[in-house]
C-alpha cells in the first residue's frame, strides 16, 4: 500500500517548508511525467531481475549479492561514521553539505578531541565497521591517520574501516601510510576529477578494496557506461551509485540543471534514480564483472535512520516499552476505571509478571504495559492508547525530554534524549483486539488507512521511493 493522500500532504508541506521562496523555482513531476516514470522503473526492475540482480532491504537497495563489507555492516546497522573535518578542497554541484569548516570530528552530534574518545564511543555501541569522511579527510591527514590507527589498534580485524576521498591529495606515500595504520578500503568520488581513475588505479595497489562512489547524474550516464569495463581493468571492486538529493546547500546549482524533482521524505532528483538502474542493468547485460550497488535515498533515509534509533533506544528503554522493527519505543496504556486497572495489575502480579513490565500512568486510570503482556488483559471495558517515542543522540542535555548520559571515558560523554514523536493514537475497540494480535504475534499490520500512522513507527517501508 502506497502513502496515504494525507501522509503526502504532510510530506510536501515539509518540502514547501524547507525550501521557502525557493520552493516556487523547482519542477516537480506533472502527473503524465510521474506515470512515465513509475512504468519505466516497473519495466526496469523487471529487467534487472530477470538478468539476476537482487533487491534487498525492504526492495531499497540493488543489487545485493556482491555488497562491499563496508556496505554490508551499513544494512546490519553496525557502522559508525565519523566526519573527520567539514571542509573540502573541490566545490561539486551535488554536494550536499557546506564544506567549508575543518572543525572536530563528529558524528551523530558528537565531537571528538581525541581519537581513545571515539574508540570508546564505538566500543559503547558495538560498532564492527567505521569509516572516515567530511570533508575531505585528507586535508587533515595527521588527524585521519590517528584515528584510523587507534580504531585499529583497539579492535584488531573485528573493525571494518574505509575512507571517503576525492583522491586529489592522494599519493603513493600516502597509500602506504593508510594501508601500515589498517585501512581496508577506500571509496572515491570520481565525480570530483573529472571521472579519472587514476588515484583508483594507484590505490589498487595498496588497499584491499576500492570502490567508486558518486551520485547517479543524468548527463553522464553515456560516460559512466564506458567507464564499467575500465574500474574493473584497474582494480575497482565496487561501484556505489547515490540518488541526487536537493538541499539548502546545493539548491541553487542543483536548480540549474534541467532535472525533475520528487516529492517525499526530501526532494530528490527523479532523473538520478532511473540514471542508476539503467547503469545497473548495462553492466548485467554486458556481463561487466563489477559489484554495482544503486543506495537509493529511502534506503539510506530508512534504514540508517531506524537503526540509530535502535542503537539509542537500548540506553533509556523502560520494561514496559517495546521497540519496533523501525526502532521507535512503543508504548501500550490502558485507560478505565481505577478499579479495573488496579484488578488488571493484580492479574499482572498473579501471572508472575516483573514489576518493571507495567507501570501506572499519570493517574491510576491509566497503566502502560509491555506487549508480552497483552495475553494477560481482560479487556472489558478498557480503552487502548499507542504511544511511540524516539531515542535521539545528543552532545548535551536539552532539558525539555527525558535523558540519560552516557560516559565513555572520564573526559567524554553523550546524552540520550527520549522524545515523544506523535500524540497518542487511540485504538478503536472494534480493531483493538486485532491490533493486539498483531503485536503477540508479529504479523504484519493491516494494509488500510486506519493503521497508516502506527504503520509509520512500527514497519520500514518496503520499495523505492513512491514517485509523486
Amino acid at each position: 500500500m502506497g502513502l496515504s493522500q494525507e501522509r503526502k500532504g504532510q510530506l510536501i508541506e515539509e518540502n514547501r517548508a524547507e525550501y521557502g521562496e525557493g520552493y516556487d523555482l523547482l519542477r516537480f513531476a506533472d502527473p503524465d511525467r510521474l506515470a512515465a516514470a513509475t512504468a519505466e522503473r516497473e519495466h526496469l526492475l523487471t529487467e534487472l531481475k530477470e538478468l539476476g540482480a537482487v533487491c534487498g532491504y525492504g526492495g531499497t537497495k540493488l543489487d545485493c549479492r556482491r555488497l562491499s563489507p563496508g556496505c554490508i555492516e551499513c544494512g546490519a546497522g553496525t557502522w559508525s561514521c565519523l566526519f573527520i573535518s567539514g571542509k573540502c578542497n573541490r566545490d561539486c554541484f551535488y554536494c550536499p553539505t557546506a564544506q567549508d569548516e575543518i572543525g572536530l570530528p563528529t558524528t551523530n552530534t558528537v565531537s571528538f578531541r581525541r581519537p581513545s574518545d571515539y574508540v570508546a564511543y564505538l566500543e559503547c555501541f558495538g560498532f564492527r565497521g567505521m569509516s572516515i569522511s567530511g570533508g575531505e579527510p585528507l586535508l587533515t591527514p595527521g588527524r585521519t591517520l590517528s584515528f584510523i590507527a587507534a580504531a585499529r589498534a583497539h579492535f584488531g580485524a573485528g573493525l571494518y574501516i574505509w575512507l571517503y576521498t576525492n583522491g586529489t591529495l592522494l599519493d603513493g606515500e600516502m597509500l602506504k601510510r593508510l594501508r601500515e595504520v589498517g585501512l581496508d578500503e577506500i571509496r572515491f568520488d570520481i565525480g570530483a576529477t573529472d571521472y579519472s581513475l587514476k588515484k583508483a588505479a594507484l590505490a589498487a595497489e595498496f588497499i584491499p578494496n576500492v570502490t567508486v562512489e558518486v551520485p547517479a547524474i543524468p548527463e553522464e550516464l553515456s560516460l559512466m557506461k564506458g567507464k564499467l569495463v575500465e574500474m574493473r581493468g584497474v582494480g575497482v571492486s565496487h561501484l556505489n551509485l547515490h540518488q541526487l538529493r536537493l538541499t539548502p546547500y546545493n539548491f541553487n546549482k542543483l536548480i540549474q540543471h534541467d532535472y525533475t524533482y520528487l516529492h517525499g521524505e526530501k526532494v530528490t532528483v527523479l532523473e538520478s534514480e532511473l540514471t542508476a538502474l539503467r547503469l545497473l542493468r548495462h553492466g548485467l547485460e554486458q556481463g561487466i564483472d563489477l559489484s554495482v550497488n544503486y543506495c537509493s535515498f529511502v534506503y539510506k533515509n530508512r534504514f540508517q535512520k531506524a537503526a540509530a534509533r535502535r542503537r539509542n533506544a537500548l540506553f533509556i528503554k523502560k520494561g514496559f516499552e517495546d521497540l519496533t522493527e523501525n526502532g521507535y519505543l512503543r508504548t501500550l496504556t490502558l485507560m478505565g476505571d481505577a478499579g479495573e486497572i488496579a484488578a488488571q495489575v493484580e492479574r499482572f502480579r498473579q501471572a508472575g509478571t516483573a514489576a518493571e513490565h507495567w507501570t501506572f500512568g499519570s493517574t491510576r486510570d491509566r497503566l502502560s504495559f509491555s506487549a508480552n503482556l497483552l495475553p494477560l488483559i481482560a479487556w472489558g471495558a478498557f480503552r487502548l492508547l499507542v504511544g511511540y517515542g524516539e531515542a535521539a543522540q545528543m552532545s548535551a542535555v536539552s532539558y525539555r525530554h527525558p535523558f540519560v548520559e552516557v560516559k565513555l571515558t572520564p573526559t567524554q560523554k553523550l546524552v540520550i534524549e527520549k522524545r515523544q514523536v506523535c500524540r497518542d493514537i487511540e485504538v478503536p475497540g472494534e480493531v483493538a483486539a486485532a491490533f493486539t494480535a498483531v503485536l503477540a504475534g508479529g504479523s504484519p499490520l493491516p494494509q488500510d488507512e486506519l493503521f497508516a500512522n502506527i504503520r509509520r513507527y512500527e514497519e520500514i517501508a518496503q520499495g523505492l521511493q513512491e514517485y509523486f
